[in-house]
């Protein structure tokens, strides 16, 4: 395969999973591997998926707040709770060999999923979601989180939801909402220390990062519009993937 159909592949898998990073988690369970595919190192790839990771939640966060669903204090104080996570957990992800890069994915893979599917409480009988108090749990919770995706970055949505959905009980369209921005922000630094440590292959990257930013502003907009009921089939879908994934079925 020449470096044209390359530059196509990334930008084609960029578009596809930034709408189902934006809707659910887990879309660089496809752009990895499709970089990894072009004859990377896990290093490489985990430094180069940071450019799409990065533009995608930029054109997310700003699609979300061209269509008047944003709070941008609570976003910063929730991001912020990651950022010291963010930074150790790229630290960790330049030093880490092949081998165990694999391993300890599969491993939280798994956990990811099966998390996805604990039913969230409701204590009013209703059918909507409430936001409920914040514990200081839930703020352990986004540091362990922050440095995950510092880490690997790959399902980090579905910690996020888990988190803003069952422990702070938010509703899945501000969950999103917050989730696109807290990845942004941890992001910055982590996108940092592989380009520094020469972990990032920009042109690759900047392919993927273009489908990514249009796939990002389709998502916000399914988000928003399509409300709780299109984001649960999206997640469920997302989560299907990542399932045969680990079990070895692509």
């Amino acid at each position: 395969m020449t470096s044209i159909w390359y530059y196509l592949l990334l930008f084609s898998v960029g578009l596809i999973s930034s709408i189902i990073n934006v809707n659910a988690g887990g879309g660089s369970a496809l752009t990895l591997p499709a970089l990894i595919f072009i004859g990377m190192d896990s290093a490489l790839a985990n430094g180069t998926n940071r450019i799409g990771i990065l533009l995608q939640n930029l054109f997310a966060v700003t699609s979300f707040k061209q269509q008047q669903v944003s709070r941008f204090k609570e976003s910063i104080l929730l991001s912020l709770l990651t950022l010291p996570g963010g930074i150790i957990g790229a630290l960790a992800a330049v030093k880490i060999t092949n081998e165990w890069f694999q391993r300890i994915l599969a491993v939280v893979m798994i956990g990811i999923v099966l998390t996805m599917f604990i039913p969230n409480v409701r204590h009013d009988g209703s059918n909507s979601i409430r936001e409920g108090k914040r514990k200081w749990w839930s703020f352990l919770a986004l540091l362990g989180i922050g440095f995950y995706g510092g880490f690997i970055q790959v399902g980090v949505g579905f910690l996020l939801m888990a988190v803003l959905y069952h422990l702070l009980r938010m509703n899945l369209v501000v969950v999103n909402m917050h989730k696109v921005f807290i990845v942004l922000i941890f992001t910055i630094p982590a996108l940092f220390i592989f380009g520094f440590t020469g972990n990032i292959n920009w042109r690759y990257g900047l392919s993927l990062a273009a489908g990514s930013s249009i796939g990002a502003w389709l998502g916000a907009k399914i988000a928003v519009k399509g409300g709780e009921k299109t984001i649960r089939y999206i997640l469920a879908i997302a989560i299907v993937m990542m399932a045969v994934k680990l079990l070895g079925g692509f």
